[in-house]
């Protein structure tokens, strides 16, 4: 419903002391939405009915710190999980509200990053050979804080910086202000983590960071940063991630489309659209997303581990969601719709202090001054919005040339070379992730059971999905928790992936070796993935060695007993077998070659072993699940023939 006039609510906000939020997604109204603030413990607590059962409406603030509900670890600095249990909303006109804000500039004092340049490009350094290096994961994100005093009333200080982002930032997912004692959240979260919809779940993965040259972005410049492999590869990563997301909360595993760009003020993103049904209750599907790999890293439990090593402070509220459960008169299923904007691009104002937290994405090729560039760059798309340092002027749009291949006065997102770039990307992807899907039981292992076991690498979930898809019934079991029982039962058990050198002597690489090698000492059909394949190498006698370069997020186009396949490649440690060995590759230089009674398939230059095969066992060094697996599919339905 439309609400009172705003230059008489925007001043009963600044003048009283009641919780409320502000918030801007549709580019025509502001939602105002007032009631009580509780604080609770868990997702599972958000009060989303009353006492009699009616359901409400809820806005929550989830901090870094809920990570711990699926058991990963972090620096944990108390931060409530802040529900705004919504008694009255009313909707504004943008314009009028924006007219009724103040708009007086905030001064800030002591202001500055509070890790130096040097330091924090010596972290990026660090991350890339001890974590990245040694097989931690793909790729980790690293923040720093940038802080400052500010001795104006909070509330004008939120509202002021409201009006700002209102007027200077653009293609914001989310606009918004949170108001509550003791604590302020205001910002312009260009990304949608997850949302929940009539039973439709989206994400929205977005990375690589263009930052506007001076006197503004053109298609060259922007066509420049395209062609980035960097940015690139960057992006396909965090798709995989959110991708292990959406199959776990979706029956149908989730469809990517896009890509597109996400054009900002300072800043210009990549991104991609993910969707997928689900019934789950919108808590559990937040629970099982936390929280987004643009923000984190990949694979998701090692990269909060990583985090916790690297970062030497809580992150509060950085990277959690804002989440919206909004009742939708549903009798059945999910009684709430639920939208959730990562808490990006947000200054947080606590006791007189600023905090504006950035974080740049690192992977094995990123370059340590890059990514300090990069973090001053987001942090000025904050700042410079809310006015805290001068804005950009943009250039004024050069005139029309007849003879010119694109106008240059077109929006960037509409050039068609731009667009043409773009959709160039999705060469390189999976079919089976760009097109519906929906398993329905059949497929050419119908009737059968598959058992995935997974080592801390969600890529089982895409994994289970595709094994559905060949009518595998497909249940997957933690490392910690599989039993031999089970193990014993299923017709084929696929031993996942996961992070860390495979010789190590942790409980996990040991589960797993057990899980190996009870399948294979009783011929039992066993498909080994990634590092399983190591581990089964390495029982195999086949030495395995660390890669001079990781492979994270690497395509190969590569033989596999005979056939080529296009395989996306996660690994830091290779199983190796030796040129010249007559028991490796074998005189006639293929890529096929025999290992004792094993079938290799592996580089003839490098001896990298790619697959294996021998009685009722297979394996893989690359995720045939993974978008960057064009020939994935079909792949995987020739090992489990094979081992079946």
């Amino acid at each position: 419903m439309t609400g009172p006039d705003p230059s008489t609510l925007i001043p009963d906000l600044l003048a009283g002391s009641a919780p409320f939020a502000l918030i801007a997604r549709d580019g025509r109204t502001v939602e105002v939405l007032t009631g009580d603030v509780v604080d609770v413990d868990l997702l599972s607590d958000i009060p989303l009915t009353d006492a009699t059962g009616t359901a409400r409406e809820v806005l929550a603030l989830v901090p870094f710190r809920q990570v711990r509900e699926r058991g990963f670890v972090c620096h944990d600095d108390g931060a409530p999980l802040r529900c705004l249990v919504v008694d009255e909303r009313v909707s504004l006109d943008r314009a009028e509200t924006v007219a009724s804000l103040p708009s007086s500039p905030v001064p800030l004092a002591d202001a500055g990053f509070d890790i130096a340049d040097e330091e924090y490009a010596d972290i990026v350094r660090r991350v890339i050979a001890d974590e990245i290096g040694r097989g931690e994961g793909a790729n980790f994100v690293i923040r720093r804080d940038f802080v400052a005093g500010v001795d104006v009333d909070p509330r004008v200080a939120a509202l002021t910086w409201f009006r700002a982002l209102l007027e200077h930032e653009k293609g914001a997912y989310w606009t918004f202000a949170v108001v509550t004692e003791g604590h302020i959240a205001v910002g312009a979260s260009p990304e949608a983590h997850v949302s929940a919809q009539n039973g439709i779940v989206t994400m929205n993965p977005i990375s690589g960071t263009f930052r506007h040259p001076a006197g503004g972005a053109t298609a060259e410049t922007l066509a420049e940063f395209l062609r980035s492999t960097k940015e690139t590869e960057e992006l396909f990563m965090v798709v995989d991630e959110e991708l292990k997301m959406m199959s776990a909360v979706c029956s149908d595993g989730g469809r990517i489309t896009g890509p597109h760009l996400k054009v900002m003020s300072r800043l210009t993103h990549t991104e991609y659209m993910l969707r997928g049904r689900s019934d789950l209750d919108p808590r559990d599907i937040l629970r099982e997303t936390m929280f987004a790999p643009t923000v984190t890293g990949s694979p998701m439990q090692n990269a909060c581990t990583v985090i916790a090593r690297h970062e030497t402070t809580p992150r509060g509220y950085y990277s959690g969601v804002a989440a919206l459960f909004t009742p939708n008169g549903a009798t059945e299923g999910p009684t709430h719709d639920l939208d959730a904007p990562i808490l990006i691009r947000t200054a947080y104002l606590v006791d007189g202090r600023l905090r504006v937290p950035v974080g740049a994405t690192l992977v094995r090729h990123s370059d340590p001054d890059g990514e300090v560039g990069e973090t001053h760059g987001k942090a000025a798309g904050v700042l410079g919005a809310i006015g805290a340092i001068p804005r950009d002027v943009p250039a004024a749009p050069p005139a029309a040339d007849p003879d010119a291949p694109t106008d240059p006065r077109r929006p960037l997102d509409e050039d068609p070379a731009i667009a043409e770039l773009l959709a160039s990307r999705n060469d390189r992807l999976a079919p089976f992730w760009m097109n519906p899907q929906d398993p329905d039981g059949s497929g050419p292992f119908a009737g059968r059971t598959a058992l995935v076991v997974d080592a801390e690498d969600r890529f089982t979930t895409m994994l289970a999905h595709q094994l559905r898809h060949l009518g595998l019934d497909t249940r997957i079991v933690h490392w910690s928790e599989v039993s031999d029982a089970e193990l014993d039962a299923a017709d084929l058990v696929v031993s996942g992936p996961g992070p860390g050198d495979p010789r190590d002597e942790s409980p996990r690489m040991e589960a797993m070796r057990h899980v190996v090698g009870r399948r294979r000492v009783a011929g039992a059909p066993l498909l080994a993935v990634c590092l399983s394949h190591q581990i089964l190498a390495d029982a195999l006698g086949i030495d395995l060695q660390p890669l001079a370069q990781p492979h994270q997020g690497l395509q190969k186009t590569v033989d596999v007993f005979g056939e080529p396949a296009s395989i996306g490649f996660y690994n830091t440690f290779t199983a190796r077998v030796h040129p010249g060995d007559r028991r490796g590759i074998t005189s006639g230089g293929g890529d096929v070659v025999t290992h004792v009674d094993i079938d290799v398939a592996a580089d003839p230059a490098t001896g990298d072993v790619y697959a294996l095969r021998g009685p009722g066992y297979a394996s893989v060094q690359g995720h045939l699940e993974s978008i960057l697996s064009r020939d994935g599919m079909r792949t995987l339905e020739r090992l489990i023939s094979h081992v079946l």
